[in-house]
């Protein structure tokens, strides 16, 4: 999948909306052009808004380095997973994360990580997404999405 591909898929899901970060929008330098995909909830207010999933471009100096995104061509899925999700696809709840990270190369491309900053919330990450991985990263994408919208319904 490419990073359009991606941004695609998300911007078609009922109730989904899709920003990505440019100087006319207010984001700081080092987010422009990484994009943020968020579950819509009519009537919301903006700044109550949270991303279910993101995809990242460039390195955050001194935050978050790990996947080596400033090698060209080269962007981060990451995705809300979930706890349970989460320890379905690495075997341990994200809680426990800490205690894995020696086993991890965060700038392998095409599978499935922990996210190297938010494992800890069961965030996942894949760097370009491709064979191995795209169902997968469509699957993960669908699931947030209508995980957040359970949780967004006005209840009645």
């Amino acid at each position: 999948m490419t990073e359009d591909e991606v941004i695609r898929l998300a911007a078609g899901l009922p109730g989904v909306r899709v920003e990505t970060a440019t100087e006319s929008t207010g984001a700081p330098e080092v987010a422009w052009g990484d994009s943020f995909i968020y579950y819509d909830l009519e009537g919301a207010p903006l700044d109550s808004r949270f991303p279910f999933a993101t995809v990242v471009v460039t390195n955050y100096p001194g935050f978050d380095e790990a996947s080596d995104l400033d090698r060209d061509g080269v962007f981060r899925l990451n995705v809300s997973a979930g706890r349970q999700r989460f320890t379905e696809l690495f075997g341990y709840p994200p809680v426990q994360h800490d205690e894995h990270t020696h086993d991890l190369d965060y700038t392998v491309l095409d599978t499935v990580l922990p996210h190297p900053v938010y494992a800890k919330q069961g965030w996942v990450s894949i760097l370009n997404p491709g064979e191995l991985t795209s169902d997968l990263a469509r699957t993960l994408i669908v699931e947030a999405r209508d995980r957040t919208a359970a949780r967004r319904r006005p209840h009645s």
